[in-house]
């Protein structure tokens, strides 16, 4: 059984965007495009070169997109 800290803990470790976009399924450079051009996960900028997410915030983003008919999705803003 896995306890609610263990949980928050993974949940808001920050990982390298090589990890962040296995995550989601994306490659890296669509978290690259996102970054310069909005639309993407929120992201931590550490250092000039430094980029880390969260997985709490990836799981936000990718809940915020999910719709159940094609006619519900806004691709104009975010689209991949």
């Amino acid at each position: 059984m896995t306890h609610i800290s263990d949980n928050s803990e993974y949940l808001d470790s920050m990982i390298k965007e090589t990890e962040a976009a296995k995550f989601l399924g994306y490659t890296v450079r669509a978290l690259q495009n996102w970054r310069v051009r909005g639309g993407g996960p929120a992201f931590i900028k550490s250092s000039r070169r430094a980029i880390r997410y969260r997985r709490r915030d990836l799981i936000a983003w990718a809940e915020a997109h999910r719709v159940s008919s094609t006619s519900e999705a806004d691709f104009s803003a975010s689209a991949a």
